[in-house]
């Protein structure tokens, strides 16, 4: 069986960069806190990956970044930036760039879908054994995981961050004669009325960066409705 290795796509957080539909309720301050929560729940499953880890961070600025948030994942890490262009872009940018060093299953994850645990992971994993595509749709219409054994189609005229992405990507994939297998259905985090399903995914996550996140979600929340009162 061959090896899968983690590809974690993701931005540095800092303020007014990223998830602006959260700032506009929250301001940028407090999305960084909640965008960097985020990335911690995301790394906390790098740290769990029984195989290779690839973090690719937005640009080449931050490389140092991302080399630094290795440290802590005991597995083979490698530190691959995303190149210009829309999501799709890179994603095909990145997925060649990782088959050019011999990687064959390649799982994709953002930094934004908490939710996924082990028994998504292990199922992906597993799924690949027999697809060619293996994704895990979002409640909105997106993907959470994206995973492949063969090279992506053309992703560049997918349209990214709308709720037509998820069956775009399996029409994409289907039309490059791929198998399509799509695993259950994921949570993203995106708005505010995401931050209430949120609570109910994690209250009983005893994951560490999942307790700091849902502490974190409901003093939002708290607040939020002090603010609405």
């Amino acid at each position: 069986m061959d090896e899968a290795t983690l590809i974690l796509v993701c931005k540095k957080p800092a303020p007014g960069i990223g998830k602006q539909r959260l700032a506009a309720n929250l301001g940028n301050e407090m999305t960084q806190k909640v965008a960097e929560a985020l990335l911690a729940c995301a790394l906390e499953d790098a740290c769990n990956w029984p195989g290779p880890v690839v973090i690719a961070p937005a640009s080449e600025e931050d490389i140092e970044w991302a080399q630094a948030l290795s440290a802590p994942i005991s597995s083979q890490v490698m530190v691959v930036p995303q190149v210009a262009g829309n999501l799709g872009q890179r994603l095909n940018a990145l997925d060649q760039t990782l088959r050019a060093q011999g990687m064959k299953q390649l799982v994709f994850i953002g930094s934004d879908s908490p939710g996924l645990n082990e028994t998504n992971y292990a199922a992906a994993r597993a799924a690949l054994q027999h697809a060619d595509t293996v994704l895990i749709p979002a409640l909105d219409g997106g993907v959470v995981l994206m995973a492949n054994r063969c090279v992506w189609p053309d992703l560049s005229a997918l349209p990214w961050s709308s709720d037509q992405l998820g069956a775009a990507l399996i029409n994409a994939c289907r039309s490059a004669k791929q198998a399509v297998k799509t695993l259950g259905q994921g949570t993203d985090v995106d708005e505010i009325s995401d931050f209430v399903k949120l609570v109910n995914l994690l209250k009983h996550d005893q994951r560490p960066a999942r307790r700091v996140l849902l502490e974190l979600t409901r003093n939002i929340l708290s607040t939020l409705k002090i603010a609405n009162a």
